[in-house]
């Protein structure tokens, strides 16, 4: 029931970190992963990464925020690979000001990237999905779509409004056997997050990492693979009856307090 054999797979910014790890673990459950980004050089070197691990991956250029490109892509998709079957929106951005520092511009763009993006890719595969009897819809949201936190707030509320849009669509087209779910990670250790776990020059963790490890019950940062688990499991029939959930993977934060100072 967690096979991905004879399905198509479309992962927004599927070329590094979290999103590489999210087609890695599809295409190794037996999809046949198709890849997104808006540089041809990023869809370049990830096809290589892809190809050394013994996958053979597709990728095709379009900025998620402009949906005649969208559109464009994914009709391409349908004609050149098959009907798309799994849609993993995962391209997003942060960025950290306070907020009252932030530029209209800069939130505006967290949120086309982050929630509008999700939209537009949601809205082109949709269709093909009802037509082709079915279909999963997996919306990368985080912590931030249930807590707050200083700087982020262009962040928190896309990532919110994310988490909203995935109730909507399960609501709107549960009907059609389409299966519309979030992942939120927790802190992850990728090549972003590397000099918030730097050790400092007199041999002490980082800051914000003794802060991370305080507030996870599992005590590490998250790794990019414990997403497989749950992309794999939301992408393939074993949750043909879960809809409009968010699957927290966060090593137990939002469960936690916090340990007494």
């Amino acid at each position: 029931m967690f096979s991905l054999a004879n399905k198509i797979a479309l992962v927004t910014a599927g070329t590094s970190g979290i999103g590489f790890a999210l087609g890695k673990a599809c295409a190794q459950a037996g999809a046949t992963l198709v890849i997104n980004h808006y540089k041809q050089e990023s869809i370049n070197t990830a096809l290589e990464e892809y190809k050394k691990l013994g996958i053979s991956a597709h990728g095709y250029l379009g900025d998620v925020t402009k949906e005649d490109e969208v559109s464009e892509m994914v009709t391409h998709i349908n004609e050149e690979i098959g009907v798309i079957d799994i849609l993993v929106n995962n391209a997003g951005i942060i960025k950290r000001t306070p907020m009252t520092q932030m530029s209209v511009s800069d939130f505006e763009r967290v949120i086309d990237i982050d929630l509008i993006a999700p939209f537009i890719m949601a809205k082109a595969c949709i269709p093909g999905m009802i037509e082709k009897g079915g279909g999963k819809i997996i919306n990368i949201c985080s912590m931030m779509s249930e807590l707050g936190r200083e700087t982020v707030s262009a962040y928190a509320a896309a990532k919110g409004g994310l988490k909203m849009l995935t109730k909507n669509i399960c609501a709107e087209y549960g009907a059609n056997n389409i299966q519309c779910n979030g992942i939120g990670p927790g802190y992850i250790a990728t090549e972003q997050t590397a000099p918030l776990r730097e050790v400092q020059a007199d041999g002490t963790p980082h800051p914000f990492d003794r802060f991370i490890l305080a507030k996870t019950p599992a005590n590490r940062w998250g790794m990019p693979d414990d997403l497989a688990g749950p992309v794999v499991f939301l992408a393939s029939s074993a949750s043909d009856f879960v809809n409009g959930h968010i699957l927290y993977v966060d090593g137990g934060i939002l469960a936690y307090i916090g340990k007494q100072p």
